[in-house]
């Protein structure tokens, strides 16, 4: 049974710095993807960043060059870190994944990913 938890969230300042950790159980896939996802309230679900398992990566606008998405597969391990926070990237974060290969276009879409975790909540104030 596939399980994802994630850890890391927290409340920061804007400017400052948090890494979020996925942890996969049950999960092994030589072909896949894996993506870090977020939600505000009242707002949509949206795609932040995701990596395949040749570590190729894709991230949303509002977060290129201030966030990074990584995988330690020793570890069954996503992480995102995220530098230079902005209060509108206050959010519950989740992270997914899927065994399917996805083009490029679809790797932050969320209706494309098939394992979920909880979510983390992320606040970043002024």
């Amino acid at each position: 049974q596939v399980q994802l938890v994630e850890s890391g969230g927290g409340s920061v300042q804007s400017g400052g710095s948090l890494r979020l950790s996925c942890v996969e159980f049950g999960y092994s896939y030589s072909n896949d993807c894996m993506g870090w996802f977020r939600q505000a309230p009242g707002k949509e679900r949206e795609g932040v960043a995701a990596i395949d398992s040749g570590g190729n990566t894709v991230y949303a606008d509002s977060v290129k060059g201030r966030f990074t998405i990584s995988q330690d597969n020793a570890k069954n391990t996503l992480y995102l870190q995220m530098n230079s926070l902005k209060q509108e990237d206050t959010a519950m974060y989740f992270c997914a994944a899927t065994p399917a290969w996805l083009l490029l276009r679809h790797r932050l879409d969320s209706h494309r990913y098939n394992y979920w975790g909880q979510g983390t909540q992320v606040t970043v104030s002024s």
